[in-house]
């Protein structure tokens, strides 16, 4: 397994596949990696001769009052996990590689960013936009996989794509849960056992919102009202949203039909988590 610090270094290797036919598969992680990652790269090896993953704390994607500076960071045991999957190559820029001075390009996807995470984190699609649009830019990579569990980031990259006439298919893979249900996270790291205790409010939320529709409620707010008394019910859960939206334009729904995305924000003490669940009518 290869190590590049810089874009010309990627860009050699990245040229070095093409001459050899290889079929190259691009992970963006932050880092920090766990099963999750693990498994958008084992879906990556078995499509695709070359796989490349990112290892790159954003900047651009952080609020001025978010968790930047403490977001957990452990590359050398990031690089023993990737090379146990078998990845091929690990780009690990450092942000002045990513972001040189003078840099004042940036790209907004508009439509899909206004709601969910993008109304409470104003800025981080813009982030997320841009430094994947660099990350397309310098692999170039055929396939790109990306995480369910931040199912709006996806919605938006695949628009982004379509929009930006960008080479590259992106390929969504499954949430990962714990065998109890919470969504693996970076961030759940900053968990004390009772915060993780009281974070499974989230799925089992969306568990009932599920169980309500399959049971012929149609009503998005009587919805919303199950899921956030399920989370209230913990004292440490404090609500940033619970949300019923089309699961394609992502905009929030009065009446439930079709496909339709359950989504829910919640801090657990000091942590914010996310998790949703698409359900079909």
């Amino acid at each position: 397994m290869e190590l590049f610090k810089t874009i010309s270094g990627v860009r050699e290797w990245v040229k070095d596949q093409r001459q050899q036919g290889r079929k190259i598969g691009l992970v963006p992680t932050m880092g920090y990696l766990h099963e999750g990652h693990l498994t958008l790269m084992r879906w990556a090896k078995k499509s695709c001769e070359a796989v490349i993953i990112s290892i790159f704390v954003n900047p651009t994607q952080f609020g001025p009052q978010e968790d930047y500076e403490r977001y957990p960071r452990d590359l050398e045991r990031d690089l023993r996990l990737a090379r146990e999957v078998g990845v091929d190559a690990v780009f690990a820029p450092e942000v002045e590689e990513m972001y040189p001075p003078g840099y004042a390009t940036y790209v907004e996807v508009e439509g899909l960013t206004e709601v969910l995470c993008g109304a409470s984190r104003p800025g981080h699609f813009r982030g997320v936009a841009t430094v994947v649009t660099k990350l397309f830019n310098i692999v170039q990579p055929d396939e790109a996989f990306f995480g369910l569990k931040d199912y709006q980031q996806a919605v938006v990259i695949k628009r982004m794509v379509k929009d930006l006439n960008i080479p590259v298919e992106i390929v969504t893979v499954p949430t990962v849960r714990e065998e109890d249900g919470l969504a693996l996270s970076s961030r759940n790291k900053y968990l004390t056992p009772e915060e993780r205790r009281q974070a499974l409010s989230l799925y089992r939320a969306l568990k009932l919102g599920e169980e309500l529709i399959r049971r012929g409620e149609r009503r998005a707010d009587k919805v919303r009202e199950a899921m956030s008394r399920e989370i209230l019910s913990q004292p440490l859960a404090r609500i940033d949203y619970v949300s019923v939206n089309d699961a394609e334009t992502l905009k929030p729904v009065d009446e439930i039909s079709g496909k339709v995305l359950l989504a829910v924000a919640v801090w657990i003490g000091s942590t914010r988590l996310i998790d949703n669940l698409v359900v079909e009518v």
